[in-house]
């Protein structure tokens, strides 16, 4: 091999290559940490709802590592992920040496179990509001099937200008409904909005004229319904 010299100049060829992509690698990593490039600002998109300021101020302080080159745009991302309210977070570099963060927040449908909210996606968030929500509950996996039910059903209620205080699912699959004036709505397990359709259309004839004080009303009947009364009523 040494008495190659087309080889040797070959190998010499490739090692001078390798040493100055180093060299190359070594001046770029020099320079990116210089103080020129630190970060200077880190701006908010959008003025937050819900999100505490206060918070988001905690994470640019304790999480925010590196300047405008070397920051970890996942890692800060997922710091402000962790915030009550967020529901999705985008952080992207912006000349002059800022971060510009894009957060989007939940917008609480209902509040689930009583333990969580619900958003309008139908998912599942932990966060604390002092807002009159509708109460849903159900197994977690079916918070999406919750959501999009109550829609369909306060669509079929706007005539009887009534909405929904509380959905529920039983694990069979049931539902049943509690409107804000208190009465109570069995659905059962299917036609569902066809039921309540054909409820809400003879209601102002037959139950608000005839039984005003019903507490419940069982819809699970194909050509009809049955109305409970208060205990003592006419």
């Amino acid at each position: 091999m040494w008495d190659n010299a087309h080889l040797l100049r070959g190998i010499a060829n490739v090692l001078f290559g390798f040493s100055v992509l180093l060299m190359i690698y070594g001046m770029v990593r020099y320079v990116a940490q210089l103080p020129a490039f630190s970060l200077q600002a880190v701006a908010l998109a959008t003025t937050p709802q819900r999100v505490d300021v206060a918070q988001l101020e905690e994470v640019v302080r304790d999480q925010v590592r590196g300047n405008f080159f070397t920051v970890d745009l996942a890692e800060t991302r997922a710091a402000f992920q962790q915030l009550p309210w967020v529901r999705s977070v985008s952080v992207r570099r912006k000349f002059l040496w800022q971060l510009e963060v894009q957060i989007e927040e939940h917008v609480a449908l209902a509040r689930w179990n009583k333990t969580a909210l619900v958003n309008t996606y139908g998912e599942l968030f932990e966060a604390q509001s002092d807002e009159t929500l509708p109460e849903f509950s159900g197994e977690q996996e079916n918070s999406l099937v919750v959501a999009r039910m109550y829609g369909e059903l306060e669509q079929e209620l706007q005539p009887m200008q009534k909405h929904i205080a509380q959905l529920d699912l039983s694990p069979r699959m049931t539902w049943q409904v509690k409107l804000d004036d208190g009465m109570e709505l069995a659905l059962g397990r299917e036609a569902m909005r066809e039921r309540l359709a054909r409820f809400v259309k003879v209601y102002p004839y037959s139950v608000a004229v005839r039984m005003p004080n019903a507490r419940r009303v069982d819809l699970r009947y194909r050509n009809g319904f049955a109305v409970q009364q208060p205990q003592g009523a006419a």
